[in-house]
């Protein structure tokens, strides 16, 4: 889809700070946008006032994001697994039964997600979300499995989607478009650091850059180490050549 087709964009958990820079990135590029998030979760949004139409309720609502996804041409889906009833993979389901068909679907989810099996970790890494699933369940406040399981469901599907894993996140000024790797484990990614404002910038490009089309990018942030380490391979080899 170009960008003159992507009109109207529903961002699903527009109150976080993920989804706030989204929205704000998506009024930007003069899109329409719907923003989901919890009733309680609205004032988050005062700065959007007039300038957005938001839809109350809880993001895995069936009924909620058929309201919301309604007439759009693009969803940012922000795959948040709070609890321990399945609210990721009730919310990607509800986008993905409900959003129009040939839209464009963007899910954000963290590097512990594997599309083919292929990336590697480290065991620092694999420890800590290891650890992190057995506490969040224990004082049942996170589902890290359940991300899993939402993100399963959006690759088995035949929609037009990206799942954007996201290394650690730092806040600070936007450095630019993250670079990205269809592996963990591959050279580039290795400072494991994004701008969180950088984070919701490739997702808000990826609505309009169709080599994304069922790609599960691993960014990482541009500025970052190992991304200039790659850039100025890059660069050498051409020199050489």
């Amino acid at each position: 889809m170009s960008t003159d087709r992507m009109k109207k964009v529903c961002v699903v958990g527009a109150s976080g700070k993920l989804g706030r820079y989204m929205v704000r990135q998506s009024l930007e590029r003069g899109y329409e946008v719907v923003g989901v998030c919890r009733e309680r979760s609205v004032s988050k949004l005062a700065e959007f006032d007039g300038r957005m139409t938001i839809v109350p309720g809880p993001t895995d609502d069936p009924e909620v994001i058929r309201r919301a996804v309604a007439g759009c041409d693009g969803v940012l889906t922000v795959l948040v697994p709070w609890g321990v009833r399945q609210y990721s993979s009730g919310t990607a389901q509800a986008v993905l039964d409900h959003a129009r068909p040939g839209a464009r679907l963007v899910f954000s989810c963290g590097w512990h997600i594997t599309r083919d099996g292929k990336d590697r970790y480290s065991r620092l890494f694999t420890l800590g979300v290891r650890l992190a699933s057995v506490l969040g369940k224990l004082v049942r406040a996170v589902e890290i499995d359940d991300q899993v399981e939402a993100c399963r469901r959006v690759f088995a599907s035949d929609t037009r989607w990206t799942v954007v894993r996201g290394s650690s996140l730092e806040e600070g000024d936007s450095q630019g478009l993250p670079v990205w790797s269809r592996h963990v484990g591959d050279p580039v990614l290795a400072s494991d650091l994004t701008r969180r404002v950088d984070f919701a910038l490739f997702m808000v490009e990826a609505l309009t850059d169709e080599t994304l089309v069922q790609e599960a990018p691993a960014i990482v942030g541009c500025r970052a180490p190992s991304a200039l380490a790659h850039a100025g391979d890059r660069e050498d080899r051409k020199d050489r050549n």
